[in-house]
């Protein structure tokens, strides 16, 4: 993935990219659900 003139490798190639996506999308559940349970 380039931005502008610097090119973003994701560690560990394909399933380093996948393994981040899922990561993002799992702590952004629990953190919702967290914030949902204090207010």
């Amino acid at each position: 993935m380039r931005i502008g003139n610097t090119e973003i490798r994701p560690a560990g190639g394909g399933l380093g990219c996948l393994l981040m996506i899922l990561f993002s999308i799992v702590a952004s559940v629990v953190l919702t659900v967290l914030l949902n349970l204090l207010l």
